[in-house]
């Protein structure tokens, strides 16, 4: 059965053909423009692959919620041109194919619990800290929406003492996206994740605010696993420091034998970067069972 996964981020549309197994036959990347230039070329593709159905993990926010007139929606989003786009609707009038929906870290997130790291877990975070901060959480088979979906990225953390930055985003001074991701990296010290490398004080400093968000979301969702990804966590280096700082910060009061083992519990992603496509696929699989 040829399946139609689309990866549609803020800079780039990966579309790929699979099967109903995860296999993944072909992809190619398309640049994020406007609504008119980019959606015919999504659609030329799946047209041409003759996809039977199609699943979507998307920036956002988007409207999830299946009964709103505004479903499948991207909503307040920074990129203006696809602010308030039914996304989900000119797919579908133009391919006439089940389309499963959700947001690009939820399907991360799925795709890690079918196929990777976090398979066969009651509950499972995704994280990925790149452009901006989005988290997919994972619980009992299903991806958390709830009203809207997790915006965990925006949870508000405690600034550090020296940290004089006043964070970049421009609905939080110090909500973690502001703080941590990519862009604040970026602004707080004129030069890039990449060129910075090598400067230790840059990545104590990130640690000790994704040490503060992961014992947040450990607290409120008590996560069997959580997995960071995005561009950031390329520095590898930020592994072992950000489960130094949880430690300290959770001062022993989670005493279980997923938090005593640390390097088993704030874990890298496992499938390469495939596990936003893996996990559009079995969007795709969840609304094909939905409709039988």
């Amino acid at each position: 059965m040829k399946i139609g996964a689309l990866e549609a981020g803020g800079t780039k549309m990966v579309c790929a053909i699979g099967d109903e197994n995860g296999n993944i036959i072909e992809r190619i990347s398309i640049p994020t423009e406007t609504p008119e230039i980019t959606m015919p070329k999504i659609i030329e593709f799946f047209k041409a692959a003759k996809v039977e159905a199609i699943g979507v993990g998307c920036f956002g926010p988007v409207d999830l919620n299946r009964a709103s007139a505004q479903y499948g929606y991207i909503t307040s989003t920074p990129k203006l041109s696809w602010r308030n786009f039914d996304i989900l609707g000119n797919l579908k009038r133009e391919l006439n194919v089940p389309i499963g929906f959700d947001t690009d870290v939820n399907a991360s997130a799925l795709g890690e619990a079918t196929y990777g790291i976090t398979k066969g877990l009651d509950v499972s975070i995704y994280i990925t800290i790149g452009t901006g901060v989005g988290v997919g959480v994972f619980i009992n088979g299903q991806l958390l929406h709830g009203m809207l979906h997790p915006e965990a990225g925006h949870i508000l953390l405690e600034r550090h003492k020296e940290d004089t930055f006043g964070g970049s985003c421009p609905y939080h001074q110090n909500c973690f996206e502001g703080l941590a991701s990519g862009p604040a990296i970026g602004k707080r010290y004129g030069k890039s994740a990449n060129e910075l490398s090598d400067c230790d004080e840059v990545w104590k400093l990130e640690a000790y605010y994704i040490a503060q968000a992961l014992y947040n979301y450990t607290c409120m969702f008590s996560p069997n696993k959580i997995v960071l990804g995005g561009g950031v966590m390329h520095q590898k280096q930020l592994y072992p420091l950000i489960r130094e700082e949880f430690k300290k910060i959770m001062n022993g009061y989670i005493d279980t034998k997923e938090v005593r083992d640390l390097e088993n519990f704030i874990i890298a992603p496992s499938l390469n970067d495939n596990q936003g496509i893996l996990g559009c696929l079995e969007l795709a699989n969840r609304e094909m069972r939905l409709l039988l």
